[in-house]
This record gives C-alpha cells, sequence and structure tokens, in this order.
C-alpha cells in the first residue's frame, strides 16, 4: 500500500514502512512487525493489510446482500453505498454524517434502508460522490441529497456566492438573504437549465455531471482542477451546460467523473 510493504517468505510475513525504506536508502528501516508461519499456512496465506497488522485468509467485513433486494446497481461513495434494485427502488446505507443517505438525518445505517422519500417513484440511474448522492427517474427528474460544500447539489452554497464576489451582510432584509444549503439530509428536486430531461448521472468527489436526453452535458459542483469543462477554474452551484460539445456538434452518450476529472464519450453529430 502507499504506507507499507509487505513481504512473504516461505517461513514468515514482514511488514516495511515505506517512507523509512525510501529516506537515507532505507538504512535505517526497521521491521514493522513479523508473524512466523508455518509450512501450510504459507501456501495458502492472503495478505489483505487490516488495522493491527495482522494475517487473515477470510475477506474481512464480508456480508452478502438479501436476494431479495433484486439488485440492478450498487454504487459506493467514501462511506456510504446506494443500491437501485429490479424495480427501481433506491436504499442506502453507511455512513449517514453528510445527509449523504437521504433518510433526513445524519445517522448512519448499517442494513440497506429504502430512501422513504424517493418510495413509489421509478428511478433509473444512481450516483455517488464523496458524500453525497444521484438519482434520476425513469421520467427524467433529477434528485440530489447529502454534502453541499461546493456546490455539488445544484443548491445554493456560500463557497460558490464567494466566487462570484457576491456578499451578505447582516444588515440585509432576510427576504434577501440567500439561503445557503451544507447539508441536505432529504432527496432534492433539482432541474436542469430549460426543464431538460436526464439520462445518464455521474458524481465525482465534489462535483456532479449529468447528461440530457438531447446529448447535452451539464456540470456543477467542485473546479479547482477545471474538472467542469466551463474553460474556468470556479466552482459552480448552478448546473451549467458544457458548451464545447454544442460548439464542435458532439452527441454526449456518457459521462464517468473520477474523483477529480471527468471523463465523456461523444459522437459526432448526423444532418
Amino acid at each position: 500500500s502507499e504506507k507499507y510493504l509487505l513481504v512473504l517468505y516461505e517461513d514468515k510475513v514482514e511488514c516495511w514502512d515505506v517512507r523509512e525504506l525510501c529516506s537515507a536508502g532505507g538504512t535505517d528501516a526497521k521491521v514493522t512487525w513479523t508473524m512466523q508461519l508455518k509450512e501450510r499456512e504459507a501456501m495458502s496465506t492472503v495478505l489483505p493489510l487490516v488495522p493491527g497488522g495482522y494475517i487473515t485468509t477470510v475477506p474481512p467485513f464480508y456480508k452478502s446482500l438479501s436476494p431479495l433486494l433484486n439488485v440492478v446497481k450498487l454504487v459506493l461513495g467514501t462511506e456510504h453505498a446506494l443500491l437501485l434494485s429490479m424495480g427501481g427502488t433506491v436504499y442506502s446505507w453507511g455512513s449517514g454524517h453528510y445527509g449523504q443517505l437521504g433518510h433526513g438525518s445524519v445517522e448512519n445505517e448499517v442494513e440497506p434502508r429504502i430512501v422513504e422519500a424517493l418510495h413509489g417513484l421509478v428511478m433509473a440511474e444512481i450516483a455517488a460522490g464523496a458524500w453525497h448522492s444521484v438519482s434520476a427517474s425513469e421520467s427524467g427528474d433529477l434528485y440530489l441529497w447529502g454534502w453541499n460544500e461546493s456546490g455539488q447539489l445544484g443548491l445554493p452554497t456560500k463557497s460558490c456566492c464567494k466566487n462570484k464576489g457576491e456578499e451578505v451582510t447582516a444588515t440585509q432584509e432576510p427576504e434577501n438573504v440567500n439561503v445557503f444549503i451544507s447539508i441536505q439530509a432529504f432527496p432534492a428536486l433539482v432541474d436542469l437549465p430549460d426543464g431538460s430531461e436526464v439520462r445518464r448521472i455521474s458524481c465525482g468527489s465534489r462535483h456532479t455531471a449529468a447528461i440530457n436526453r438531447g446529448g447535452e452535458l451539464f456540470t456543477w459542483g467542485w473546479c479547482n482542477y477545471g474538472q467542469l469543462g466551463h474553460g474556468h477554474t470556479d466552482s459552480s452551484d448552478q448546473p451549467k451546460r458544457v458548451e464545447y460539445f454544442v460548439k464542435n456538434q458532439l452527441t454526449v452518450l456518457d459521462v464517468a467523473c473520477g474523483p477529480w476529472n471527468t471523463f465523456v464519450f461523444a459522437e459526432q453529430k448526423e444532418f
């Protein structure tokens, strides 16, 4: 791993600190821990590095999902999971500290739990960012929930207000003060410009991308590395169309967000 190097010998396992090995040619490096192995153990031992530094032949934290869920898609955030069933129902579980589970609280869930706010709506797509979640219905409606620190939910956030040079003072009238949302614990319906219907969705760590049924790409959220594709590095708390594909007469077919980048599959329009 980035931190440790495990070495398997015929009769033992050693663990070394990578930083110590890399510094000064490793002359001062010492074995972090070692374990003696019997001959038959050495042949079958797998080496997952787990807290406490021990060897196990059983995958840690393994737990099967109920076949009654009829899973068609599973996506993972940094600390949470989303599941889409064959009937278009969304389940979530894991950490809920940023409202990313969509249950109206910041509590954790050990087992998959139906996102009640979406129950009865047939969902076609799901995606998970680091600490936010997205779902698109069969009719093309877009729902987002979780952390909104960089506007990744498409809802007003203070960090994006600063990017725009706007200021909110204590002397402003309450009705004129922007309502900033840092955590949205329930799914919120967010519209794309011109009421576009959503066909594909994807999430980065703190940004979101969606393709409408006309093959146009919209992005919003964190943009420090230019991952939104708008030609600048300003974050946005509003979905904006990526004009590059429109200007070059390209139809966007699919999108996949990495943590801090965005990959797009597009083809030339036929006339």
